[in-house]
């Protein structure tokens, strides 16, 4: 038994320098050996290193800051200075510049919402601006929200005033979108309120159609509504195209009345065709009636004043024959006369009463030759004796 305890003891001893010699720390040496308390940073080391994490946080909230869509240039300038200029210059841009340049964003962003904003808004608008000492927050606000609320109310007004004029489909979609939200009334003034006018304009050209009987405008008609018109077509077809064919009809028309027309409807009718549209209109509405009544009155007048005439010639006439009687009764009482003065002045009656007058001249100068005979006789008588 001592024999066995005394080899167990001395194996131990030859291990020991072994087991010793292989572990690390012993390997490495006493200078090498990690001190089981090490020393702490003394105060400058830490003022460095916080000074350091505070310009890397800076650094990275200004990239944050000017990564931001609605960060403006200027805003993404000043940023990208301060980070060139150093930590003092990021911890003054992170601390007081970025809110000056965001106010002055914000203001530049309201402002340019007037361009497009209704009544209700700008007004707003207006007395923001009036406002002293707005705070970044009120700006903010007022561009994330209050902007759209009052927008809103704005598109229900133009809402009800496009619905109040408009046709059956227009009315129809436009109470739609009152009753929908906000972006339903957004998408009914931006593109819905056209498609539904569009489909009352097809129906207004169909009853125009219907009711016009010029050739040209019905032609115009019929070939824009068997295409595929967009809705900017039928509505500048019914707010201008229209007008000019009209008028075009209505010439054509003007030609055909008065052609072959009385003095007064040509007169009038040349002068519309020479005039405005609205003057060709009046022409087709009222002139043509008036210009019509004044020829058949003229013509009225004409034939009356040719009856008259005619009355007056016949008058004439009759009285010309009655005086032709007279002269005949006179010139036989003046050729007696005549006959028996010894006057040579001549008759100038012609016709009946002249055979009269020649027969009284033979017989006077018969009697007066019997005279001259039975004188002559009465003096030879006496000389006999």
């Amino acid at each position: 038994m001592k024999l066995s305890r005394i080899a167990a003891a001395v194996t131990t001893a030859a291990l020991a320098p072994a087991v010793l010699l292989a572990s690390p720390a012993f390997g490495a040496g006493q200078d090498s050996a990690a001190p089981a308390n090490p020393t702490g940073p003394t105060a400058p080391d830490q003022a460095g290193q916080a000074g350091q994490d505070q310009a890397e946080q800076d650094r990275k909230s200004i990239l944050a800051i000017i990564a931001d869509p609605m960060a403006s240039e200027y805003m993404k300038e000043a940023g990208l200075k301060a980070m060139a200029d150093g930590p003092a210059a990021m911890r003054q841009f992170v601390e007081t510049d970025q809110y000056r340049i965001r106010l002055d964003d914000y203001r530049v962003l309201v402002a340019r919402l007037e361009h497009s904003a209704g009544p209700g808004l700008k007004e707003a608008i207006k007395q923001l601006f009036r406002k002293d000492h707005a705070t970044l927050e009120e700006w903010r606000h007022f561009y994330e929200v209050t902007q759209h609320e009052l927008r809103d109310e704005d598109n229900k007004v133009d809402i009800s005033r496009i619905i109040n004029k408009g046709g059956e489909s227009l009315r129809e979609a436009g109470k739609k979108a009152l009753k929908g939200t906000p972006a339903d009334r957004t998408a009914f003034l931006a593109t819905g309120q056209y498609l539904a006018q569009a489909s009352d304009d097809r129906v207004e050209l169909a009853r125009i159609d219907e009711a016009w009987d010029g050739p040209i405008l019905s032609g115009a008609i019929s070939k824009l509504l068997n295409g595929s018109p967009t809705p900017a077509d039928l509505r500048h077809f019914l707010e201008v195209t229209q007008f000019e064919l009209r008028d075009q009809d209505n010439r054509v028309a003007i030609a055909k009345i008065i052609d072959g027309g009385g003095p007064e409807l040509v007169k009038a009718g040349r002068a519309a065709l020479n005039g405005t549209a609205a003057d060709r209109t009046e022409f087709l509405k009222t002139g043509q009636h008036e210009a019509r009544a004044k020829d058949e009155k003229n013509q009225q007048e004409n034939d009356k004043n040719k009856d008259k005439g005619q009355g007056q010639d016949k008058g004439q006439q009759d009285q010309g024959n009655a005086g032709t009687g007279t002269a005949t009764g006179t010139g036989t009482g003046n050729t007696a006369v005549t006959a028996q003065g010894g006057s040579g002045a001549p008759l100038a009656t012609t016709g009946a009463g002249e055979s009269v007058l020649i027969a009284g001249g033979a017989g006077t100068a018969l009697v007066a030759g019997a005279g001259l005979l039975l004188a002559a006789r009465m003096r030879r008588a006496g000389s006999a004796r």
